[in-house]
């Protein structure tokens, strides 16, 4: 064998890979991995068959077709009153995952620091080691997960390049609140640091909460990376199309990058995208579709043993046990799964230490008939 070093030798396979696998040799009902399991929209179907029979199967433009990124600009101005120029600031990118590697990949130098929170989705760290840069992590603790922004100060110095944010936040179900936005503001004002929001749920935010885009403060949006998700909008994960915003300085290095990852991306979904776009029904009833099945799983869970966290955005339900066992909570999801037949993803596999909450994340954006099975399940735990 030739001897290859590992750029990533700590990094096995994804924990949604394992629970996910786990799941399906044992017959359990996977609500470990984030993706519906019910239809996206038949319109949304004819439009990309539609686009397939009326010839659109070549190369998309680089930057992703015009249409849409008009569409996006239009999206972003309504919802945020951030302006986006669709030729120079808007890419439509092969899912969030590849838009969030795309952005590290432009801008971080090795020895460049990034500010990110765990629990934190498992693609920003090795993406900013493959860079070379230092990951400085800030760990929040439940019930609540809010920052200590005071502890982010400290956190801050010469060497710091980017904070990485993301809100609804996965797996813990918050959301950036104004006061946050301010403090932040105040925090990196006058600083040389950008920003990388990951905003793929940004329509799952409930009880009426407002989602806090770096996109409606100027101030955040000339130094922001902004990432979204077609395929969590429109329950089609396996689409993986996704965009980033950004301003045209950052855009044109994050388009170096992404020109030699993929190049384009799927051109007949871009066609039926940008058409479905036209109809904003289309997302702003996604707040309203979303909670009332937070509110179903939350409703029938009241009488199982464990202590639901809040939830506030996102499709994820956090859920303490510690009235049921002191087991790992690998453990716990691994025995859940066999045992009782319901997967879910231990919480500690976001963080790089493996932190031990006892805290298990649960995905509600199921039909009906799937929540009422693994409530009926998991009360008997």
């Amino acid at each position: 064998m030739i001897s290859v070093i590992s750029k990533l030798p700590q990094t096995g396979t994804t924990i949604f890979t394992t629970m996910s696998a786990l799941a399906n040799e044992h017959g359990a009902i996977n609500l470990s991995q984030g993706f519906p399991d019910f239809e996206c929209s038949p319109g949304l179907v004819e439009l990309v068959n539609k686009a397939m029979r009326d010839g659109h199967n070549q190369y998309a433009p680089m930057a992703g077709l015009p249409a849409l990124r008009e569409q996006i600009a239009l999206k972003t101005e309504k919802l945020y009153g951030g302006v986006y120029n669709p030729d120079t600031e808007i890419t439509v990118t092969a899912g969030a995952t590849q838009a969030i590697f795309t952005a590290i990949s432009a801008v971080i130098h090795p020895n460049d620091e990034v500010i990110m929170f765990e629990p934190a989705y498992d693609c920003y760290a090795p993406a900013i080691k493959l860079m070379g840069g230092v990951v400085k992590s800030l760990e929040l603790e439940p019930p609540n997960y809010r920052i200590a922004w005071d502890m982010v100060k400290r956190l801050i110095n010469n060497k710091t390049k980017m904070i990485i944010l993301n809100s609804p936040h996965n797996p813990t179900a918050t959301i950036l609140t104004k006061e946050d936005i301010g403090e932040l503001s105040a925090l990196i004002k006058n600083q040389d640091i950008l920003i990388l929001s990951d905003e793929v749920y940004e329509h799952l935010v409930f009880d009426g909460q407002e989602h806090q885009s770096m996109a409606r403060y100027p101030e955040l949006q000339q130094r922001s990376f902004i990432v979204s998700s077609f395929g969590k909008t429109f329950h089609a994960t396996g689409w993986k199309m996704g965009y980033c915003l950004a301003p045209a300085y950052l855009m044109q290095e994050f388009r170096k990058i992404h020109q030699f990852l993929v190049f384009s991306v799927n051109t007949p979904l871009q066609h039926a995208i940008a058409e479905y776009l036209k109809d904003e029904n289309t997302y702003l009833s996604l707040p309203g579709f979303f909670q009332e099945k937070r509110d179903y799983f939350r409703k029938g869970m009241e009488n199982s043993r464990f202590t639901l966290l809040p939830c506030a955005g996102s499709y994820f339900q956090s859920a303490t046990y510690e009235a049921i066992t002191n087991e790992k909570d690998s453990d716990f999801a691994i025995r859940l799964t066999r045992e009782i037949g319901v997967a879910a993803i231990p919480v500690s596999a976001f963080y790089r230490a493996s932190t031990e909450r006892r805290v298990l994340r649960f995905c509600f954006a199921k039909m009906q008939e799937t929540i009422d099975k693994a409530v009926e399940r998991l009360l008997t735990v």
